[in-house]
């Protein structure tokens, strides 16, 4: 718990992402759906979910992050001199970062090649292979994953398209990051819309490598004036890097285990992601898949459809709202009975086919 994390700062993010999604033959905003029985659960004024189980055609919100991204490096590209024809857009992904890029790259003429890591479903392996890209299968985590694709994307007719940084490698990162604020900015119209014209109290997030969470944190924290929302991120208890790194302080890397949250089952924060999460977030909880689960069982009883890394957010919400400390929890992060949450639910079940199975309960059908 960081309270002190409303009254930091940050410089806005560019406005140029959102005019070039809207652009796109096939954008529209995805919807904010009212959730009330859930808020009445938790005893909150109301709760929202940002459902991405489709976005620009794909079951997660990534290709809005690849889209820009790709427009960005090949302009620059072209810019440059370089000679022309196609390039191969090389990226490593837990699933569904990889499946953005190489759609882009067929819609563009372009060639992808991307690594995927153990634990992804192979139907998720098999979406990226059908949208017409090389897939090479990496037996060891997703920090391996990045390694052997940063090796591939050497020379002049490759481009590395990877949504995490590191020192040397941050401008496209730093993209990808510019194009999830598309995301933010549908959000507070969708509020304002529903007459939440303050903005929320709290914002949950999926965390993996942090880029989402930081174009979220850089999107709150760059408001010169007005109420400034409690922003939590969400991590799986097999792969909680930006947890752990929270709680000590500085950027640190974890082993990573299986997890059906495969979209944030990273070891590692991306280094861009490191200072805004760091002195933006106001809390950090880590989830196990039975929670998520749990989550993503409730709610498609609520009619709303979230794959594991979506439904994070409520498992992680009730994390904090119920529980040992819970008023505590509350009371840190400025909630009572008339707040307004936004869950980021950032992928539909498509996205990620594990289906959601509780410890001691059939699988759910």
């Amino acid at each position: 718990m960081r309270p002190a994390a409303r009254a930091w700062r940050c410089a806005p993010a560019p406005a140029e992402a959102r005019a070039f999604h809207t652009a796109l033959p096939d954008y529209a905003p995805t919807p904010l759906t009212r959730l009330p029985d859930l808020a009445a659960e938790l005893g909150v004024g109301r709760i929202f979910a940002k459902d991405e189980s489709c976005r620009l055609g794909l079951p997660a919100f990534k290709a809005l992050g690849a889209s820009w991204a790709i427009h960005r490096a090949l302009a620059e590209r072209a810019a440059s001199g370089a000679a022309p024809g196609p390039v191969t857009l090389v990226t490593a992904t837990d699933g569904n970062h990889g499946r953005a890029v190489a759609r882009m790259a067929h819609r563009l003429g372009q060639h992808a090649h991307v690594f995927v890591p153990r634990g992804v479903h192979p139907r998720a392996v098999a979406a990226i292979a059908a949208e017409q890209a090389t897939v090479t299968e990496v037996p060891g985590p997703y920090d391996e994953a990045v390694r052997r694709a940063a090796e591939e994307a050497v020379g002049p007719h490759a481009l590395l398209i990877q949504d995490t940084a590191w020192p040397g490698y941050e401008r496209i990162p730093g993209w990808i990051v510019e194009g999830y604020s598309t995301l933010c900015a549908e959000t507070d119209e969708q509020l304002g819309a529903a007459g939440v014209t303050a903005g929320p109290d709290l914002v949950v997030v999926p965390v993996g490598v942090g880029s989402l969470a930081q174009a979220v944190v850089t999107h709150y924290r760059s408001r010169p004036a007005g109420r400034a929302p409690a922003l939590l991120s969400v991590e799986p208890e097999s792969a909680a890097c930006v947890l752990a790194s929270l709680t000590r302080g500085a950027p640190v890397t974890v082993g990573t285990g299986d997890t059906t949250m495969a979209g944030l089952n990273c070891g590692t924060p991306s280094s861009i992601a490191w200072p805004c999460l760091h002195q933006g977030l106001d809390a950090a909880v880590a989830v196990s898949d039975a929670d998520t689960a749990r989550a993503a069982i409730r709610l498609a009883a609520l009619g709303f459809s979230a794959g594991p890394c979506g439904a994070a957010t409520l498992a992680g919400l009730r994390a904090m709202l119920t529980g040992p400390g819970a008023a505590a929890r509350r009371s840190s992060l400025g909630l009572d009975a008339t707040s307004v949450i936004v869950l980021l639910s950032t992928e539909g079940p498509a996205a990620n086919p594990h289906a959601p199975t509780v410890p001691g309960t059939a699988p759910a059908r």
